[in-house]
């Protein structure tokens, strides 16, 4: 009878092993493990936990076996977990030192604390196991998009049950004025699942940008087969959104399929989206193209690209500007971000108004170097020239082409322009003397006296300076922070000076400086030129040395 009950206890613990391991979806043999460790932790305290006990249980028959583990040792100084070799010969001739004895003990009979311990280490054993499940479930699912019942709602964080895992949705990653209840159903983007101090977490939300793009792939077949591409999206969550597309099918329309028949596709998006705005813009190569696109409804007269600062101006008619900047600036900036450029927008009155200014400031500068009268400076001003030094160089026969001028007077206003710069590269030079710049440094090809001025006011007065110049110490650098471009200023910002042009000027000083030589500067001659060059001359079948080859 006794022998029964035996059986039926081994019975039920494989039952609850295989109950456990349904419910929470893992391996059975992780949950026997964890009743291993449970019961190890109970025979501990029953004979004391200097031993060292393993515990075994059978997956076939549920039979329970505990054993004391002794280490076969030279000298015993702790008797609880050694075995002297001599003893351990006794029990088995082929015993060796470092090896393991062990040593049976009688079936554990659980009082009450025992079984509670036993059953708390194998509820934590279970619960390690199954966040372990969810986060190798869920780690290659980041980027898509789930459905979920909300659990419940703390403190505007929203818990979402995703049947075999919990998530979380926390309040910045929800729209505005959206509203969960316990039950509800929801439906949200994976962004991130990392292990966390209290388990896998899982994070979910429906601000982020990616988030739009995944259900215009969910609601538009184009975009689910790439045959449409979103390039990139920017949002406002809640409010406005703009979505770039573009087609690989000439014979599709991007902007047309994402819309789809009376806007039904793209309705569907917005619904899920409690109203947010979507504007579809088609995507283009072109920068300045696809930015006049993203700045839709305004329309664009005129733009102004700057492509190493990543800024453009845009002119907008008068009556356009406030649709164009949008509600507080919304419109510009979703533009702005969607395209990754600064936009400055202007109207046509006060970019005309920039213009007559850049006018008069340029005809003033004409008349004060030149020494001519307002209408010469006008002229030459109207005629596109922006510098002395365009005049100075130009060739005689563009300036004696303007209306009005001939030969001489070209070759007079030459005269004066170069006059002029003279007299301003004398002063720079007799600056750059008083700042302490070493003549050496006047010898780098590409410095001009201004610039050597300008190294001068910055502490930089020797070829060694200049050698221990960075490149974005003397060209600057963008920085791109809150989503705007930042220009930190260099030693020679303005000059116009390209990043190879910096770069080949202080390796240049390296070399005056001794610190590289010319060798260095040389570049490494191609692999293939080698071979051909060592290939050169030789016969086949013939070695090195001339003879034959064997």
């Amino acid at each position: 009878m006794a022998q029964a009950g035996v059986s039926a206890n081994r019975l039920e613990l494989l039952q609850i092993a295989e109950a456990v391991a349904r419910e929470k979806a893992i391996d059975r043999q992780v949950v026997i493990m964890a009743m291993e460790d449970a019961i190890q932790k109970a025979a501990k305290s029953r004979y004391g936990s200097e031993n060292e006990i393993k515990a075994e249980v059978d997956p076939k028959t549920g039979e329970i076996r505990l054993a004391r583990l002794l280490e076969v040792v030279e000298q015993v100084t702790m008797e609880a977990t050694q075995i002297s070799i001599e003893e351990a010969r006794r029990r088995n001739p082929a015993a060796q030192v470092g090896d393991f004895i062990a040593e049976p003990l009688p079936p554990l009979d659980f009082g009450r604390v025992a079984a509670q311990n036993a059953k708390q280490v194998i509820v934590q054993k279970v619960r390690e196991a199954e966040r372990e499940r969810q986060f190798d479930e869920y780690k290659d699912r980041v980027g898509e998009i789930v459905n979920g019942i909300v659990k419940r709602v703390e403190y505007g964080n929203v818990i979402v049950d995703l049947g075999r895992a919990e998530a979380i949705v926390r309040r910045d990653e929800t729209l505005p004025r959206e509203n969960f209840r316990y039950g509800d159903r929801i439906r949200a983007y994976v962004y991130d699942v990392r292990r966390e101090q209290r388990g896998p977490q899982i994070f979910l939300s429906r601000t982020h940008p990616e988030f739009m793009a995944k259900l215009f792939a969910q609601e538009v077949p184009e975009v689910y087969d790439s045959i449409v591409t979103i390039k990139s999206v920017a949002r406002d969550p809640g409010s406005r959104a703009k979505i770039a597309v573009v087609s690989r099918d000439a014979s599709i329309d991007p902007v047309g399929a994402c819309v789809g028949m009376r806007g039904s596709r793209v309705q569907a998006v917005v619904n899920e989206l409690q109203g947010e705005k979507i504007d579809i813009i088609q995507w283009s190569p072109d920068a300045a193209t696809f930015i006049v696109n993203a700045l839709a409804p305004a329309e664009v007269v005129k733009v102004v690209l700057d492509e190493d600062a990543e800024r453009i101006e845009v002119v907008v008619p008068d009556a356009q500007l406030s649709l164009a900047i949008g509600r507080k600036g919304q419109n510009v900036r979703l533009a702005s971000q969607l395209t990754g450029w600064d936009i400055d927008i202007m109207t046509e009155a006060s970019e005309s108004e920039r213009r007559q200014a850049e006018f008069a400031e340029r005809s003033a500068m004409f008349m004060e170097a030149l020494d001519v009268d307002e209408v010469i400076a006008q002229l030459l001003a109207s005629e596109g020239f922006s510098s002395i030094e365009e005049v100075a160089f130009v060739e005689p026969s563009e300036i004696a082409s303007i209306e009005g001028f001939d030969e001489n007077t070209a070759a007079e206003i030459q005269t004066r322009a170069r006059e002029h710069l003279e007299k301003i590269e004398a002063e720079q030079d007799a600056k750059r003397k008083a700042l302490g710049v070493a003549d050496e440094v006047g010898t780098i090809p590409g410095l001009t006296t201004a610039m050597l001025v300008a190294l001068g006011e910055k502490n930089v007065k020797s070829v060694e300076d200049v050698a221990d110049c960075a490149t974005d110490d003397l060209l600057g650098w963008n920085e791109r922070k809150d989503k705007e471009t930042i220009h930190h200023e260099g030693i020679l910002d303005g000059f116009n000076l390209s990043k190879q042009e910096v770069e080949d000027l202080i390796l240049t000083a390296r070399v005056k400086a001794g610190w590289i030589s010319e060798a260095d500067l040389a570049p490494d001659p191609e692999p293939e030129a080698e071979k051909a060059e060592a290939g050169e001359g030789e016969e086949p079948g013939e070695t090195e040395d001339g003879g034959a080859a064997s």
